[in-house]
Parts: C-alpha cells; structure tokens; sequence
C-alpha cells in the first residue's frame, strides 16, 4: 500500500461495517455456502475449490484448540496464501477481498490477510468485540500495512497477527511497526497497541462497504 496516512484514515473507517458484519456471523453458521465451490472455480480455475476444501477442513479441525493455539494457527495458515498487489492480482490499485475470493484465488494484499484471519477467528467462535484491524507503518518495509489485533481481555496487551510473520505476539514486541490507529464494529481508536487505546470516533455503512457487502451475501458470509 502506498496511500498517504490521511487516505488510509479515511479508508480504514469504511471497514467498520465489515466489522459489523462478521460480528453478526452465528456461531454454527457453515464457513462456506452451498454452490461457492462451482462459483469460485468458474471464476478463479479449478484448483479454487481444493483452496476452499483445505480452508473448510482446517477450520474444522481447530474445535478443540485453545484461544492461543486457534490464533497461532490461523496466522500460520492464512500466511500461507502468497502476498500479491491488488494491482497485479485484481488489475485496480484498491481492492477489498472477500475470505473467500483471498482463498479461493489463493493471493491478496495485506488487508485481505487481515480481513480473512477476521473471518476465520468468527468462525472459530472468537468475539469480533476482541479483535480489531490496525493500520500501521511497517518500518522496515517503509510503507503503510495493516495487521490483525486481538486483546484477550479487557485492559491485556493486544496480540498481533500479521502476514509478514508465523509468530503472534504482544503489539509491544512489534518494534518494527508504528500504529496509526485501529477500529471494528464500535468505533475507531488512537494508541491502538496500548491496553488502554482512546476511541475517537464512532462510524458504520459506506458506499465503499456496501459493494463488499454484497459480495459478502452472494457468498454466505453476511446475514
């Protein structure tokens, strides 16, 4: 991503209402659609449904993992899909993934790292309420990046989940990032790698957010 702070502030907060949505996901709710696996493969070639299967059987197989052991395997799993641009991948400079489209098509951006990462914790029953995106400049890279968080609870050190690394750990240890701010369904926050961040501002619904969504319906992921 190459976008200026201020364009990534005004973009972030049109995925609170994606934030929304998978806080509304049920619980039992089956992580893929009757008819996604033909979509898919009409749409992206044959091997999209084999990505999908091994998605549907790993998140299966994570029911009796505990909290820390479901976050350490989703980051590890979902880090597995290969880093490509939007441009390159999707042939626009922007462009917001569904879940299942980065799995499926089997590459995206950051952001569809963190968004799908959301998605599959939802599944595996972990609150929205707990887990937050959070744009952030990766140092290293010299550029903007946006990671996952997930606190615990109320007042702990959130935990980082990002496709630049297999290792989850506390957003203290990330010296190699520099927040900027993160949000869900609530609202937006400043210090977001602080146990105590300070929210800003509350926000829901996009033009932007409403083309996502719609794709989100078409393939069962949004009640």
């Amino acid at each position: 991503m190459r976008l200026g702070l201020w364009v990534l502030l005004c973009s972030g907060l049109l995925f609170i209402g994606l934030l929304s949505a998978a806080n509304a996901l049920p619980s039992h709710t089956p992580l893929l659609a009757p008819g996604l696996f033909a979509q898919m493969n009409a749409r992206f070639g044959p091997e999209a449904s084999e990505h999908l299967q091994g998605w549907q059987e790993f998140v299966s197989g994570q029911s009796n993992a505990d909290e820390g052991g479901r976050l350490k395997r989703v980051n590890r799993f979902l880090n597995q899909v290969p880093f490509v641009e939007d441009a390159a991948h999707w042939g626009v400079e922007d462009y917001w993934a569904t879940p299942v489209e980065f799995v499926a098509s089997r590459g995206g951006d950051c952001e569809d790292f963190a968004i799908a990462k959301l998605f599959t914790l939802q599944a595996l029953e972990l609150p929205t309420s707990q887990l937050r995106l959070m744009y952030v400049n990766a140092l290293e890279l010299n550029q903007a990046h946006m990671v996952l968080l997930y606190t615990p609870y109320p007042g702990a050190m959130p935990l980082v989940l990002d496709n630049l690394t297999s290792t989850v750990v506390p957003a203290t240890q990330r010296k190699d990032l520099q927040p900027v701010y993160s949000f869900n369904s609530s609202g937006l926050w400043l210090e977001p790698d602080s146990a105590t961040p300070r929210q800003v501002r509350d926000h829901s619904g996009s033009l932007l957010w409403e083309d996502l969504r719609q794709r989100l319906q078409a393939q069962g992921m949004d009640i």
